[in-house]
């Protein structure tokens, strides 16, 4: 157990200093091609912060663990929003782009609205039990193509903003640094989620409280050490690209392509409490967005509140 502490610390070292250059490479990537901050938000990043709870899903459904799979998309897109946007938010009011209120916000409520539609077959198709199943997963990839052709067309739009910005690196130094950065940030998490697993076991929790918890958090800390930075560096596109980008990442990715390789799943040890809080922090966070274009610090302090209310939930339900 002492063991398992003292690697756990090993590995938060390893995610802030990984997110630190991550977060500085990425920028710089983004101030070489000359596109929007938010469009590497929404790709490098996110999905390169998304690359541990891909991982997890392909591994825990090989051995047939779905509850793990499913808890830990549901876990770690409540968590990159009620928790991570949170902490972002009292650090730092979270000021929110039109065009973003306009269409990432809601792309990213929509596919998990998808999520919970294709989930929900007792209520909605008066089924027997809860699936995913590959037709589903299939559904889930056709959606991700959409959200591939709207950065496609991101890119290719013209950005005033930075024309003129000078890189704060050479390109081949700052894609070096996203590789550090990245390597660090995913070599933090695999220590950190083993380690926290293995204390965890030998507490004697559950695959569910394990996978809304333990690997939840820890996959989503990427996210939230790449956000925490992103923040106090004043890169707000970025940190809003992450979350959003992440979002869709694991639930389209990281929950799609296991499903359609190894096909239906059966989740067995969840809550219609895990079904709305998925859906409800997004709509959270679009609603707070759409209102001022801002997330203010009471704001971020609702989404803490929410965050703590539901955890609490988890373990007593």
């Amino acid at each position: 157990m002492l063991l398992n502490i003292l690697l756990l610390i090993v590995g938060f070292v390893f995610l802030i200093k990984g997110a630190d250059v991550f977060v500085d490479g990425a920028s710089s990537v983004a101030q070489n091609f000359k596109v929007s901050k938010m469009l590497i938000g929404l790709t490098i990043i996110a999905f390169g912060t998304s690359a541990p709870e891909f991982a997890v899903s392909m591994s825990a459904l090989a051995k047939g663990s779905t509850d793990m799979v499913l808890g830990n998309v549901f876990g770690s897109n409540i968590l990159n929003i009620l928790l991570i946007l949170g902490v972002a938010a009292v650090i730092h009011p979270i000021k929110i782009k039109t065009n973003t209120v306009k269409k990432e916000l809601p792309l990213c409520l929509l596919v998990s609205t998808l999520l919970v539609v294709l989930f929900l077959d007792i209520k909605l198709a008066g089924a027997s039990i809860d699936q995913i199943t590959r037709a589903d997963a299939i559904v889930i990839l056709l959606f991700f193509s959409i959200f591939i052709y709207y950065l496609i067309a991101l890119a290719k739009q013209k950005n005033n903003e930075i024309k003129d910005e000078k890189p704060q690196y050479k390109l081949w130094k700052s894609f070096l640094m996203v590789g550090i950065g990245l390597v660090g940030i995913i070599l933090g998490s695999n220590i950190v989620v083993n380690n926290a697993t293995n204390i965890a076991k030998a507490l004697g929790l559950s695959e569910r409280i394990i996978s809304l918890t333990i690997i939840a958090f820890g996959t989503s800390l990427p996210e939230l050490v790449t956000t925490i930075v992103s923040s106090k560096k004043g890169e707000q596109d970025l940190l809003i690209g992450n979350i959003i980008g992440s979002n869709i990442f694991n639930i389209c990715v990281v929950l799609g392509i296991p499903v359609a390789i190894f096909g239906t799943i059966t989740p067995g040890g969840f809550n219609y409490i895990d079904v709305i809080m998925l859906i409800g922090s997004a709509f959270l966070l679009f609603t707070f967005s759409e209102s001022k274009k801002t997330v203010s610090r009471l704001e971020g302090i609702l989404m803490l509140l929410a965050f703590t209310i539901y955890y609490l939930l988890v373990f007593v339900i």
